[in-house]
């Protein structure tokens, strides 16, 4: 082994480590890496045929011959966060599930398999749904949630899954989660192994709910009403025209709110969803007019539905934001927002 900066570099981990966070340096050649070496920090996620992969905190898997490796050992996990509320990521995953909950579901062991859809009439053929189309209403709604052990191997649990879908005639997804304590970096890397591919990567973001509701924004425009109504889902951009289980999954949860700021020709100009569940609060479905951006009317609606969830006991807010979403990524930065952990669905890419 090489000295450097006076110390001895040791390989310390071995495939006894998969399922532990490691730290590793490796030689690579690669220009864009920087260097001749390079280090990786993530879940070691199997050791097979020579071949090591790490699964970053991301999501991102590295894949590393073992005759690369220069240095590694097991590391703690990522130090606990020093602002906002704590969550485990079991309780945290099961309160973004109550929030937005599907029209059917079966259990497979500890796996949730869930499914909504939307029926799409071919273009031309109005009223004509029963020939066209049908679609899931978004990936939460229509995807496993695996919070546990499936009662069978993975494999074999992964075939019910893509016949359950089928079944309905819609993709199959799994979501799973990377990058905090207990997360599911090793059924992660399985997907892979078994043929499933992201399709979209999210961050799950929290924050302390008082400084949301004591932002100094005037919330009088703000309309809160229990109810879903024609003017907002104009504004809300996930489908044509909506079918029942669209209004079945929004309407879903603990307790549900929707804000609308009137806009013109009966489209409001921002829209936002909150389920208050506990002490938790999820934001959900926070849209504005572009005619009407860079107003802060994001957060006026936000701030609004985080009143109203202070008043009814909660103290801690949830939101999911994609990963390329810049914009609204740095809207939640300045509300005080950090990243839980990263979620991904990953749909089975067929031959």
């Amino acid at each position: 082994m090489e000295f450097i900066g006076g110390g001895r570099l040791e390989v310390r981990i071995s495939s006894a480590d998969v399922g532990k966070r490691v730290s590793v340096r490796y030689v690579t050649e690669s220009p864009a890496a920087g260097g001749r070496f390079t280090d990786a920090v993530g879940v070691l996620t199997s050791w097979d045929d020579s071949v090591l992969l790490i699964t970053r905190k991301s999501g991102e898997s590295v894949r590393i011959p073992d005759s690369a490796l220069v240095a590694g050992k097991v590391v703690p996990a990522a130090p606990a966060r020093r602002r906002g509320p704590s969550a485990t990521f079991p309780e945290l995953a099961r309160a973004t599930a109550r929030a937005w909950q599907p029209v059917e579901s079966e259990a497979l062991g500890e796996w949730t398999l869930r499914a909504s859809f939307q029926e799409v009439p071919p273009e031309g053929r109005p009223g004509g749904a029963v020939a066209g189309r049908r679609v899931g209403f978004t990936r939460r709604a229509n995807s496993v949630l695996p919070l546990g052990d499936p009662g069978l191997p993975v494999a074999d649990a992964l075939t019910h899954v893509r016949a359950w879908y089928a079944a309905r005639s819609l993709p199959a997804y799994v979501q799973a989660a990377t990058g905090a304590e207990g997360t599911q970096e090793l059924l992660c890397a399985a997907l892979d192994r078994h043929g499933w591919r992201i399709e979209v990567s999210a961050e799950v973001r929290i924050a302390a709910l008082a400084p949301i509701g004591d932002l100094d924004t005037d919330v009088s425009a703000v309309r809160l009403s229990r109810t879903v109504d024609e003017p907002w889902l104009r504004r809300y951009q996930r489908f044509g025209e909506p079918g029942p289980d669209v209004l079945k999954v929004l309407t879903s949860g603990p307790s549900v709110w929707f804000a609308t700021v009137a806009g013109t020709e009966g489209v409001p100009a921002a829209i936002g969803r909150c389920v208050v569940d506990g002490r938790w609060a999820g934001f959900m479905a926070v849209e504005v007019d572009p005619a009407h951006r860079r107003r802060g009317l994001a957060t006026t609606v936000m701030t609004a539905l985080a009143r109203q969830a202070l008043d009814e006991g909660a103290s801690a807010a949830w939101l999911q934001v994609e990963a390329d979403n810049d914009g609204a990524r740095a809207l939640y930065d300045g509300m005080g927002f950090t990243v839980h952990h990263h979620y991904h669905h990953y749909r089975w890419a067929e031959a």
